[in-house]
């Protein structure tokens, strides 16, 4: 059992991160083999569109045929039984990095295809339980109000649609910098920020850990 979590921010040891150390603690305490894998160490592109990977002699082709340094990334998140990828919110998505991470995994196990019930073909047929971890400043309240849910729901329905199953955990009201008298920062209380990151956050990082035991189970289940 292979759980793979990538750390889609470019901060280590702070909330996205912390979120999937956690989410991979408790996958291992379900004896599985855990490796963290922070994007921001790699130097990438998105999908550069050659569509090598959508001509019918690719059918049985995998991964993205562009090589660059995020080509073993991809194929660990292809071996993978489990797949978590953390990311803050960047003006209400997932880093860009993130993004182009996406871009280079689905699509070339995606087709344009469809069967004789007008279902889109994936060349994927292995259902790998996988799971978003998602950081923000945002508060519940505004996640809703602004609709910020409804867009990261795309990211989600995009990896359930090859990888089988998806859900979303949302970390809001994060505590962002250490000191916020030294930034350009007035429409948050530090004093609110503070006692979040004291009072609320353990919480969440139990919620990751629970994630972690929770998606391998589900693996483990599948493959019975």
């Amino acid at each position: 059992m292979k759980v793979i979590a990538i750390n889609g921010s470019p901060r280590r040891n702070w909330n996205t991160d912390l979120l999937c150390q956690e989410a991979l603690k408790g996958a291992a305490s379900c004896g599985a083999e855990v490796e963290l894998i922070h994007l921001y160490d790699y130097c990438f592109k998105g999908c550069i569109s050659c569509m090598a990977c959508h001509l019918k002699t690719s059918m049985d082709q995998y991964l993205c045929f562009y090589k660059d340094e995020l080509t073993p990334v991809l194929q660990k998140c292809l071996d993978a039984d489990v797949l978590i990828i953390g990311s803050p919110i960047y003006y209400g998505q997932v880093t860009g990095m993130v993004r182009s991470l996406m871009e280079r995994f689905l699509f070339p196990l995606d087709t344009y295809a469809i069967d004789e019930n007008g279902h889109r073909i994936t060349k994927r047929k292995k259902i790998v339980p996988s799971a978003f971890i998602y950081t923000m400043n945002a508060n519940e309240t505004q996640l809703r109000q602004y609709g910020m849910d409804q867009r990261l729901r795309s990211n989600e329905k995009n990896l359930k649609g090859i990888l089988g199953h998806c859900e979303s955990m949302y970390c809001c009201d994060t505590y962002q910098v250490n000191d916020y008298s030294r930034y350009t920062v007035t429409i948050f209380d530090p004093e609110h920020k503070r006692n979040q990151k004291e009072i609320q956050f353990p919480l969440e990082l139990q919620k990751a850990y629970n994630l972690g035991q929770h998606l391998v189970e589900l693996s483990k289940n599948q493959n019975n």
